[in-house]
């Protein structure tokens, strides 16, 4: 029997089935991602929960941390100083080499 007018093959729907399919695709990868992006903030979540049972079992002392982060900041700027120096020491070099070059 042919199939005149009546429903369409199953080999008509195959063209109409692909934009269904990566709809549903991209659903899927969408949920993979959700899936990922809450596991990591269940992580951070989690590791937030530890500090603060460390700071309210009082094993953290905030002023502490507070000074460490002081002198650690004071550190950094140091040695972003010292490595500034190292550059332009680096710069001076290179231009005398350059000069000398220049004069052969």
């Amino acid at each position: 029997m042919s199939n005149r007018g009546g429903e369409p093959s199953a080999a008509s729907h195959v063209p109409a089935l692909a934009p269904l399919e990566a709809a549903v695709e991209r659903a899927v990868e969408e949920i993979r991602a959700v899936r990922e992006r809450a596991a990591q903030a269940e992580a951070r979540a989690e590791r937030s929960e530890q500090l603060l049972r460390q700071f309210v079992d009082g094993r953290e002392d905030p002023g502490e941390l507070a000074n460490r982060v002081a002198e650690l900041e004071a550190e950094n700027e140091n040695l972003r100083a010292r490595i500034e120096q190292g550059r332009e020491g680096v710069d001076s070099i290179l231009a005398s080499i350059r000069f000398l070059e220049d004069r052969r």
